[in-house]
């Protein structure tokens, strides 16, 4: 069911927020309001991308399927942006598999909508394509970040990006999840968790975090998280996250 403008306004999206009333308005009868699950999946690698999400409370990883079935996140999707940045540069399929990480509502259009919508309105392509020039800042710091950084850095900036997204100090993530979305084991995933456990950074329990000391936790965090954020800052005006 399409959403008004006030409704869509109720979303705090900050790529949408960007848009003026007149320039979001005729947007709003391509949108509808949508719900996700943790891991549900919105698209797979390859295949044609059905619905193009602005997220709201809900958080989107971009995931490489390997071929022993283990999963690496190579981006993550926020209120700062959208899924399907591919459809940008003319892509016909999926380029990753995106699932939800963080449970949460969206407002989202039909593809084939977006892509004429881009057509139509000098506006929302000018954001996307600012959103676009984060996201690949974020894919390329990502690059670096595996392969210089350690475990516990790279864990510290992935409980910042998340925490960044979701409203409160608490949210949902097992260890098998998390070890996918940093690339390693789920044994090594406990230890570093524990360990930020014993030293007052969060609580970690059956998948419940709690956020106990942001203010530690970005000190353990690696150079990339602030660099991320200033770059979307830069492009956007508004932080990542």
């Amino acid at each position: 069911m399409a959403v008004t403008l006030g409704e869509a306004r109720l979303y705090s999206n900050h790529l949408l927020a960007k848009l003026s009333d007149e320039q979001l308005g005729p947007l709003c009868p391509l949108f509808e309001a949508a719900h996700t699950d943790r891991k549900h999946v919105v698209h797979e690698r390859n295949d044609i991308i059905p619905f193009v999400y602005f997220p709201h409370t809900a958080a989107l990883s971009n995931l490489i399927i390997l071929v022993d079935g283990s999963a690496v996140e190579v981006g993550t999707i926020g209120n700062e942006g959208f899924s399907g940045v591919e459809l940008l540069i003319g892509a016909t399929a999926a380029t990753e598999t995106c699932v939800c990480q963080i449970e949460g509502d969206h407002l989202r259009m039909k593809a084939g909508d977006f892509l004429d919508a881009l057509r139509d309105s000098g506006a929302l392509r000018h954001v996307a394509h600012l959103y676009f020039q984060g996201y690949l800042a974020q894919l390329s710091q990502s690059v670096a970040c595996n392969r210089k950084h350690s475990l516990e850095a790279r864990f510290a900036r992935w409980m910042l990006i998340t925490h960044d997204r979701v409203q409160g100090q608490e949210f949902m993530l097992t260890h098998e999840y998390l070890a996918d979305m940093l690339g390693c084991q789920r044994p090594s995933v406990s230890v570093v968790a524990a360990n930020f456990q014993q030293a007052g950074v969060l609580q970690y329990s059956r998948g419940h975090v709690k956020i106990l000391d942001r203010t530690k936790l970005e000190a353990e965090s690696c150079e990339c998280y602030a660099s991320v954020r200033r770059q979307f800052k830069l492009v956007l005006g508004v932080p990542y996250g």
